[in-house]
């Protein structure tokens, strides 16, 4: 499937616990192009990975709509995929096995073969098809759920802090692979994360979400970042930007600490 456009519109959402009704999100509206990455950003409890979740069909919203191409979204919708913070793997398949789990029901055959080697290679783990979960490292597992991930051909990729649980150096290694492969595949990309490094480094845009103290939080600002994409880490035109999403985060930068 090639890449899609992902549109939601008035979208909000509520919990029930203990018979109080909790209300999360309300009347967010964000579009993402087809083969466009966008970045949520935001404090922890702000709605993100639920905002994810509807884009998913993992759950459905309380109001307003959510479109993949076009169309409404559906329960387990087969036109995206999901990567988690967690790899998620079966324990007892292969990678190479685990991977294929991933595949459109229709893709059989030789067909699997070839689509399975393909994007273990992408992901750089084509010597490690016959190893299990247990045999590889936490960076190289992930690896492996972004290829099952890939391997459905998703017209759009839903990213869940997929790198938040790895070591600094690989989580940077990852980083820069997600972005090497999102440009083979021209998937559209859809990223939680709380890093604001990790979404200058690979996001078209970033959409921060924030909520009111006692309120449901919505779309707070949108910023185009600059810049062509694979992006030097060291650039110093994102500094300012940087500074200004962590301010807006409320992290105090050193320029905007008082002598």
């Amino acid at each position: 499937m090639s890449a899609v456009p992902l549109k939601i519109s008035g979208v909000a959402k509520e919990f029930t616990a203990s018979g109080r009704r909790h209300a999360v999100l309300a009347g967010v509206d964000l579009e993402v192009a087809a083969g466009e990455v966008v970045a949520l950003l935001g404090p922890s409890g702000c709605g993100k990975s639920t905002l994810l979740r509807l884009a998913g069909g993992l759950d459905t919203p309380t109001a307003g709509s959510v479109l993949v191409d076009g169309e409404p979204v559906r329960e387990f919708e087969p036109r995206c995929a999901v990567v988690f913070q967690e790899p998620r793997l079966l324990p007892w398949r292969t990678l190479a096995r685990n991977v294929a789990f991933g595949l459109p029901r229709d893709v059989t055959g030789d067909r699997a073969r070839d689509e399975v080697a393909h994007w273990l290679s992408v992901v750089g783990l084509a010597d490690f098809a016959r190893h299990r979960p247990r045999q590889v490292s936490g960076g190289m597992a992930q690896r492996a759920a972004l290829a099952r991930a890939l391997a459905r051909r998703p017209g759009v990729l839903l990213l869940d802090e997929p790198f938040a649980a790895l070591d600094a150096l690989t989580r940077l290694r990852m980083q820069d692979l997600l972005a090497d492969v999102q440009r083979e595949a021209g998937t559209t990309v859809l990223l939680v994360t709380h890093d604001v490094d990790e979404a200058l480094h690979l996001a078209d845009r970033i959409v921060l979400l924030g909520a009111s103290p006692d309120g449901p939080a919505s779309v707070r600002l949108v910023l185009d970042v600059p810049g062509a994409l694979p992006r030097d880490r060291g650039d110093a035109g994102l500094a300012a930007l940087r500074s200004s999403l962590l301010g807006e985060l409320g992290v105090r930068t050193p320029a905007a600490v008082a002598p």
